[in-house]
């Protein structure tokens, strides 16, 4: 009996991770997976936890780009990190979605900041695709929570791999138009392609939201943007899409400082891509 029992409650715990990664195409569910990965983490560490919720495909900016499973088998595990998703949104084909919120970590000196993770949907559950974040000092101000539910469901029945391509041919043109305004009219250039409710994550700053606010803080920085594309990824649903790369950020202090980038575009009524959210992650050379 006692065996049976210690059968039982080790079973359940290793049915309830697969469970809490459940996705079904909403964005409670992508919530659901976020908040487990960061109790899982609190209560086993980040090794088991990344291992739980990434696959050999998932890329961690640890500053740089690096597959999670290389990276957490030879770093130190640790429990002081934890988090709170406060923003996410999901595709209408349910693909995959991404979230982001405030960390902290209290290992020898407590830091703070923001992290931002894309994840993507693999046989029914939420694996991660990105995980990156960036520092600030103790947070003053109160984000607002927001979990945005996709309006309807979309899954196209027959799309093949060549009609992917030629959907993220049109970011990757989207993004290039961007790169080239950014060279011939500086900063100002994002004014074009941002939506009201952009939402930016940079080093040292808490996080900008809305367009008047974020042109505000470019163009109070910086003189000149270089982006260098690495992928780009479209949702089935074609409501969603995201990059990321390499910028190249010119201040107008005469400093050039380079950054790893997310930018996550969504499809506006126009059928023009305008950017909603904006992360900057120091990159190391």
């Amino acid at each position: 009996m006692m065996n049976k029992f210690l059968y039982t409650i080790v079973a359940a715990s290793l049915t309830f991770g697969a469970y809490a990664q459940k996705s079904d195409g909403t964005t409670r569910s992508l919530v659901n997976a976020e908040e487990d990965f960061a109790e899982k983490l609190s209560k086993t560490g980040a090794k088991t936890a990344f291992s739980t919720y990434s696959d050999d495909n998932t890329l961690v900016f640890r500053p740089n780009p690096v597959s999670a499973k290389t990276y957490y088998a030879t770093e130190g595990d640790t429990k002081d990190l934890s988090w709170k998703p406060v923003y996410a949104r999901v595709s209408k084909s349910g693909d995959w979605g991404f979230t982001t919120g405030p960390y902290t970590d209290n290992g020898t000196e407590t830091s703070y900041g923001q992290y931002f993770s894309v994840w993507k949907a693999v046989d029914g559950k939420w694996v991660l695709a990105l995980d990156l974040s960036i520092s600030h000092n103790k947070p003053l101000n109160k984000v607002k929570t927001e979990f945005i539910e996709p309006k309807e469901s979309y899954k196209p029945k027959f799309l093949n791999d060549k009609q992917r391509e030629a959907g993220t041919g049109i970011i990757a043109t989207t993004e290039s138009t961007l790169n080239a305004t950014l060279k011939s009219y500086g900063v100002s250039a994002f004014a074009g392609f941002v939506n009201p409710d952009v939402r930016i994550l940079f080093p040292g700053y808490e996080p900008i939201i809305g367009k008047d606010k974020a042109i505000a803080f470019f163009n109070s920085m910086m003189s000149k943007v270089n982006l260098k594309t690495t992928k780009v990824n479209k949702a089935d649903g074609g409501d969603f899409a995201y990059t990321y790369g390499v910028a190249a950020v010119d201040y107008k202090a005469d400093l050039r400082e380079s950054f790893h980038y997310v930018f996550v575009y969504e499809r506006q009524a126009d059928h023009n891509w305008n950017l909603i959210a904006m992360v900057f992650a120091p990159a190391e050379r």
